[in-house]
């Protein structure tokens, strides 16, 4: 039963990555607010029915991008130490995708949503989806720490922190690489995600000069253990 549960399961996130994949790709070639839910089922190879199982609507399946990376990003962070500081985690799982291209979709989603003002609005909703996510891994965390009490002002406050580091950095690459989705570029950018999430665990210390510590200082006190005091 367990097999095939696991296979079901397994078909499901081909059925779903399939349709993210015929969304891009349709965003790629028409441009914005150009195909239909129709056009996306047709070129995924699945019914307009089919199609409404997993997302409910074109915006929707695009946001799933930005879903699918935070999904890898929170598997690695999962799998870092529980007693590491919760910023190096964040830091250290975001170094764990070591091949530039795995920001490839998210970055040229970027890039395709600048003028388009529904698509930007979606994007903002995944990146609240993204938040809540977050939190839930944070607390996760905290919650196996012996005798930790967590305060839910910390947990959105570092959710919140850390979204708004991503979305800096993704506006930061922009400005200089623009609708560059080169190796080089998409490289740029995963240093750019790394990077602000050191500056988040420094505080911030090394911003006015831009030296080359605000990239590989680790991230301050943020342990479980200390987390009572800081607040």
């Amino acid at each position: 039963m367990s097999e095939i549960l696991s296979r079901r399961e397994l078909n499901k996130a081909a059925t779903r990555q399939a349709i993210t994949n015929a969304a891009l790709t349709l965003l790629r070639g028409k441009g914005p607010g150009n195909f239909t839910v129709e056009d996306i089922a047709e070129t995924a190879g699945i019914s307009r029915r089919t199609f409404f199982n997993y997302f409910s609507s074109t915006e929707a399946a695009l946001a799933s991008v930005t879903h699918g990376f935070l999904d890898s990003v929170l598997q690695q962070f999962r799998q870092r130490p529980a007693n590491e500081p919760i910023l190096e985690s964040a830091r250290a799982a975001l170094m764990q995708l070591a091949d530039p291209m795995t920001v490839a979709p998210l970055a040229e989603l970027f890039t395709l949503m600048q003028e388009n003002a529904l698509l930007s609005r979606s994007e903002l909703e995944a990146w609240d989806h993204c938040t809540e996510q977050i939190i839930g891994a944070a607390r996760e965390r905290f919650a196996a720490a012996p005798g930790a009490e967590v305060d839910e002002l910390y947990l959105r406050s570092f959710a919140g922190s850390v979204i708004s580091c991503g979305k800096a950095a993704m506006d930061v690459w922009f400005i200089r690489c623009g609708a560059d989705l080169s190796p080089t570029s998409l490289s740029t950018l995963r240093q750019l995600l790394i990077d602000a999430m050191g500056h988040l665990g420094t505080g911030f210390s090394s911003a006015a000069t831009g030296t080359p510590a605000a990239r590989t200082a680790a991230s301050t006190s943020t342990s479980p253990t200390l987390l009572k005091e800081r607040l």
